[in-house]
């Protein structure tokens, strides 16, 4: 899942980016609203945090601007703001829920999770991927293999998520760099190898057909058939 988290104070950025990253997301963070365009102008998002109190312009500003944009993911308002006023100013132009600063990060987890659930088609095969026997449970962060679960680390759920975004596909370390870790690793590291290797022992075990396949030189591939 693709977080867009907009927030400015330092402190709030730092631990909800870890934080939400060991829960497995992939966060960009925006420090104003300008750099959020930006960031939605040029991906996609599952889901958004929002502050209100942003440098450059109101948050409000910012959400209902992006829903001009075409950005239709769900979005949780967080704010020092506690008015019943403000809270329902949020909420009617744009925001899917709010929640108020100070907060516990075990509530704003259940939030992005209820967000992503209510905001999912029902019936839809959006919240989960299937590539052969494997099957990824966006929603659950659950992974399985012929109806086996899969003990996956939260970084590792990330990675076999994209690789399964592109399945058949190769994906080069610098690919999966950018798109797995944000590039906040140097390039040169063995991340990439180190966690492919704990992945594929975990995935292409008890005999089944492997399905991660390295090619030497350039990147990986799942294989799709």
């Amino acid at each position: 899942m693709r977080l867009l988290m907009v927030e400015d104070e330092h402190d709030i950025q730092s631990f909800l980016q870890q934080a939400l990253s060991e829960a497995g997301y992939t966060v960009d963070v925006a420090p104003d609203g300008r750099a959020a365009e930006n960031f939605a102008k040029t991906n996609n998002y599952d889901i958004l945090i929002v502050d209100l109190g942003l440098p450059d312009q109101d948050g409000i500003t910012l959400i209902t601007r992006l829903r001009q944009l075409g950005v239709l993911a769900p979005v949780l308002i967080l704010s020092a703001r506690r008015s019943v006023d403000d809270r329902v100013r949020g909420l009617e132009q744009g925001g899917d829920d709010y929640l108020t600063k100070p907060f516990a990060l075990a509530e704003l987890l259940a939030r992005l999770r209820n967000l992503l659930k209510r905001n999912a088609p029902q019936g839809s095969e959006l919240t989960k991927l299937r590539v052969q026997d494997l099957e990824l449970d966006l929603l659950r962060r659950e992974a399985s293999r012929s109806g086996q679960v899969l003990q996956l680390t939260p970084q590792e759920f990330v990675l076999l998520e994209y690789l399964c975004r592109n399945a058949g596909r190769v994906v080069t370390r610098s690919m999966i760099l950018d798109k797995v870790w944000g590039m906040r690793i140097q390039p040169d590291t063995n991340v990439v190898d180190v966690h492919i290797y704990r992945l594929r022992g975990k995935v292409d075990t008890n005999g089944q057909s492997p399905l991660i396949r390295t090619l030497r030189g350039v990147g990986y591939v799942l294989q799709d058939r």
